[in-house]
């Protein structure tokens, strides 16, 4: 019974670089979760791979087994299988029988060995960008220390990125960071990206009298998570009038229902509400109350 043992980030990571290593389909292994690996704090520190063990089922075990042994010496014994060919041999010019084994196998090439199987290629790393230093702020401004508090934040996640600063006409700071990010900065549906949001707001509000609302963005993933929201919203209303039933979502932070809230706001035939409580509050589409 083959067995083959593989870690990757995700249990379907694992189990799918599994399969494509031992060529063959889910349906012809028994998997076995070794270890369900974990995220660790925002998905970076402490973190854990998943690990699964892939186990040939014993049918098709057994029958490639035979195959590899075997496929020679059933290719060879074939011709002998078929005496018809030999009608009236002549008794005088008969050669010994280890001679015509011989003879056979000249006659019928040997077949071919088996490949190994190639090991799966390794994807070319691309070197890091370079990274061009953002124009440092007056340290002693709201977007001076939450500048340097990513700057060194990043420094020991091992993440290199440019972290540029800027202050709209309300006050309010805006950070965007730009480098080789790999999508480490943002997380599951941007879990990453608003937890260290929140802490550059704690940093920047600390110890003082006003309050400073601090926004957080790496690669344009704010806007393309709100044209996201929106499709999605839209969508969800076309269904609820459709089916004439309301329509939960799924959990979202305040400023993704926010989002789903305006995006609907001027909808003709629905309205929508929260409900629930964190971190489980969901939006509800539902269907405007008709006038009689």
């Amino acid at each position: 019974m083959k067995n083959y043992e593989v870690s990757a980030r995700t249990i379907e990571e694992a189990i799918s670089n599994g399969l494509e290593h031992l060529g063959v389909s889910i349906s012809d292994v028994t998997v076995d979760i070794l270890e369900e690996g974990s995220k660790g704090l925002f998905g970076l520190f402490g973190s854990r791979p998943a690990k699964v063990r892939l186990t040939l089922k014993e049918e098709d075990a057994e029958e490639s087994m035979a195959h590899a042994l075997f496929e020679g010496t059933l290719d060879e014994e074939k011709p002998a299988a078929k005496p018809a060919a030999e009608k009236k041999p002549a008794p005088k010019q008969e050669k010994p029988a280890e001679e015509k084994t011989e003879e056979v196998k000249a006659e019928k090439p040997a077949p071919k060995a088996r490949k190994p199987r190639e090991p799966k290629e390794v994807k070319e790393v691309k070197e890091p960008k370079e990274i061009v230093p953002a124009e440092q702020a007056d340290r002693a401004t709201a977007a001076g220390r939450a500048q340097e508090f990513l700057q060194n934040l990043t420094q020991l996640m091992g993440v290199n990125v440019s972290v540029a600063v800027a202050t709209d006409e309300e006050g309010n700071v805006r950070v965007n960071m730009e480098g080789d990010t790999l999508g480490i900065l943002i997380g599951r549906r941007g879990e990453t990206l608003d937890a260290l949001q929140y802490l550059t707001s704690l940093q920047v509000n600390k110890g003082q009298n006003g309050y400073t609302r601090v926004t957080l963005d790496t690669e344009g993933y704010r806007a393309k998570r709100e044209e996201a929201l929106i499709r999605l919203a839209n969508r969800m209303a076309n269904r609820c009038v459709k089916t004439g039933r309301r329509v939960a979502m799924e959990p979202m932070n305040p400023y993704e229902r926010r989002i789903l809230h305006s995006a609907l706001q001027n909808h003709d035939a629905v309205t929508t509400h929260s409900e629930g409580e964190e971190p489980n509050r969901h939006v509800v589409i539902t269907l405007k109350k008709q006038d009689k």
